[in-house]
């Protein structure tokens, strides 16, 4: 992505503006004639069907998962043009030629289920045409929703599995057939219809729709009131209120950008109008809505498909997630509070705050829907289950109060939000899936295990950098989803193999893959605030990085010692573990930012980020050392605190 000129960044552009520059998925057709009806009536029946098999058990693998990808397709071609600038709105002949082929290669797994499960490989001519049509119908869809990156990736990959042989050392394989390759693709349940599109059509796309369901009731301008109630008049309050609220908001729309978009058009403009800097208020939010993915009890759509390549219960691994995602915003917080008292940011005023205990208690019961979910996950309720009873207590506790009633307007529209904002999930699982086939039918993740292993020597520090590179470096140009799958394939078993454990390196690679939004040059979520805040998008990044220093060093430390995954430690433990590891950002966020509890000098940063490296790392003679070099930077800077204090009161 080239740089923007300043002419570019001292915008300020509308929500849809930003949402459909900086994430794909809202790049699409504004339709308003009867187009508009007959997409409706699609996505309400996609959501229609998926409920229908929540509630009375799923179908045959792929009957289940085949139509899912069908209405996918088939929305995508009638909804994102051909070419992302086209503004026409006007659906060509050529996609609604698209559309049919999509209606029929997925109709095809239905009305022939019972002779392709039998098939034993042996697939016809006209399979095999079923099957090459399908899957170019997926890369385009995907290249149009999702972008190129994945199709560039996935096309690799296919190429890969038929030229093998010509490829050096390890890579190299016999190769196999056009034929064989395309039907393995559709046909199989290893690949398009594999685990990543049986976990989008079970577990995702409920979910999505849940939080269309959220939506309708207000609850995320709800959850923004209580934060800004409750932190606004503190220093640097509206900050802290944009990250209280991010976390909230995050958790239940999973995009980083939508999250951006929803509650930075609120808190940048606060930030702004105490004294943040308009670079700095951006990136707070950016760094706030990305972190909302990681962060329990409702995490991105990654999270639900760790628990197929895992085996681990959802509630384990948002259990497991937890600590880390408290560090995160932890790490954040202070951040913003050092750099409000470096500058003498204060809150707002009282009269300005909305009443949050008011707030509170006319809409609690908002909060319901999400504490029942986390009850039945707890109870060990499938998520599938467990989204499907949250989207019914929705819509009951809707109906306590008139202004968060829902009609059945709302209902359809929360029923045709979900399925649209499926679509790019649905795509990105079944494009991903492709890699995975690959993988699978040529034997190519045990390849590049052996060949981690060796290109870092078996050294597991290594080996987790190399790791986090290419979950960053994908992540700029692949879907959070389709990159957890990709890297859970390949570098997950590699961290398992040198002793890490299995929660803990699905965790580390999800980690970096979500990051990416905010990791510069590629930096999506921090890019929308720039365009909310009127910032330069290549500064607000940085920023935004430096702000979430936190989500780059706590992966490895839970890979090494995952007592803060809740691995193999007590409670005990747990909490003097979490204690000092919140010590440990206070002094990094203070080396970071460059004041502790004063100015800092340039050997006490490098000794603060040293002492918090220390307090975070989960082990006895490190934390002491940290302790103690913090204490040291206390009592050095004490003298000067007070120096500054003085000189304050005089001024004033």
């Amino acid at each position: 992505m080239q740089q923007e000129g300043p002419k570019d960044y001292c915008e300020i552009h509308s929500p849809e503006d930003l949402m459909s520059k900086y994430d794909r998925e809202f790049a699409y057709r504004r339709l308003t004639n009867n187009w508009k009806y007959i997409v409706t009536i699609i996505a309400i029946s996609w959501s229609a069907f998926q409920l229908y098999t929540a509630a009375f058990g799923v179908f045959p693998s792929t009957i289940q998962r085949a139509p899912h990808v069908g209405f996918a397709l088939v929305l995508s071609f009638l909804l994102y043009p051909f070419r992302r600038n086209d503004r026409s709105n006007k659906i060509s002949l050529f996609d609604c030629l698209l559309a049919v082929l999509s209606v029929i290669v997925s109709a095809y797994h239905v009305v022939n289920y019972e002779r392709l499960i039998h098939s034993a490989g042996s697939y016809t001519k006209v399979d095999f045409m079923i099957s090459a049509v399908a899957v170019l119908l997926v890369l385009e869809a995907t290249r149009r929703v999702v972008g190129l990156p994945l199709v560039i990736l996935a096309s690799f990959f296919l190429l890969y599995a038929n030229l093998g042989r010509y490829f050096p050392g390890f890579f190299a394989h016999r190769g196999y057939s056009i034929h064989r390759i395309f039907t393995y693709a559709w046909l199989s349940t290893e690949s398009i219809l594999g685990t990543p599109i049986s976990v989008s059509a079970t577990f995702i796309f409920l979910f999505l729709v849940f939080a269309f369901f959220l939506q309708k009731t207000k609850i995320g301008d709800w959850l923004t009131d209580i934060a800004m109630g409750i932190a606004g008049g503190a220093t640097g309050g509206p900050a802290k209120a944009a990250v209280i609220a991010s976390a909230a908001q995050g958790t239940i729309t999973g995009s980083s950008v939508a999250n951006v978009v929803g509650t930075g058009s609120i808190t940048i403009p606060l930030m702004k109008s105490i004294g943040y800097r308009k670079e700095f208020a951006a990136a707070v939010e950016a760094a706030a809505s990305t972190g909302g993915q990681l962060m329990p009890p409702i995490m991105g759509a990654a999270a639900f498909i760790m628990v197929e390549f895992t085996n681990i219960p959802y509630i384990k691994i948002a259990a497991a997630a937890a600590i880390p995602a408290i560090l995160y915003f932890t790490g954040i917080l202070i951040m913003v509070h050092l750099e409000a008292v470096k500058n003498g940011l204060r809150g707002l005023e009282k009269d300005k705050l909305p009443n949050w205990r008011k707030l509170f208690s006319e809409k609690w019961f908002l909060g319901m829907p999400i504490v029942a979910i986390v009850f039945m996950l707890a109870k060990g309720q499938t998520p599938m289950k467990a989204a499907f009873y949250g989207i019914l207590i929705i819509i009951a506790v809707s109906y306590i109060r008139h202004d968060t009633r829902m009609s059945m307007k709302n209902i359809l529209e929360a029923l045709e939000d979900g399925a649209r904002s499926a679509i790019g999930v649905a795509l990105a699982c079944a494009t991903a899936g492709i890699i995975v086939g690959v993988v699978t039918l040529t034997g190519l993740g045990i390849k590049l295990s052996n060949g981690l292993v060796q290109l870092s020597g078996g050294n597991i520090y290594i080996t987790m950098f190399l790791t986090m590179l290419t979950s960053i470096l994908l992540g700029m140009g692949v879907p959070t989803s389709a990159n957890y799958i990709i890297q859970a394939t390949v570098a997950a078993p590699v961290l398992v193999n040198l002793g890490v454990p299995l929660i803990a390196a699905h965790l580390f690679v999800f980690y970096f893959g979500i990051i990416a939004d905010i990791t510069p040059p590629v930096a999506l979520a921090a890019f929308a605030g720039s365009g909310i805040a009127g910032s330069n998008p290549f500064k607000t990044g940085f920023e935004a990085s430096k702000l979430a220093f936190a989500a780059y060093i706590v992966p490895y430390i839970f890979a090494i010692a995952p007592s803060l995954v809740l691995v193999n430690a007590s409670p005990a433990k747990i909490l003097i573990d979490i204690a000092t590891a919140v010590l440990g950002m206070v002094c990094i966020a203070g080396s970071i930012s460059g004041y502790f509890i004063a100015k800092t000098k340039t050997w006490e940063r490098i000794l603060l980020f040293i002492s918090g490296l220390s307090m975070v790392h989960p082990e006895p003679t490190s934390n002491l050392f940290g302790i103690a070099a913090m204490v040291i930077i206390y009592l050095l800077q004490r003298p000067r605190m007070v120096k500054s204090a003085e000189k304050i009161r005089i001024s004033s």
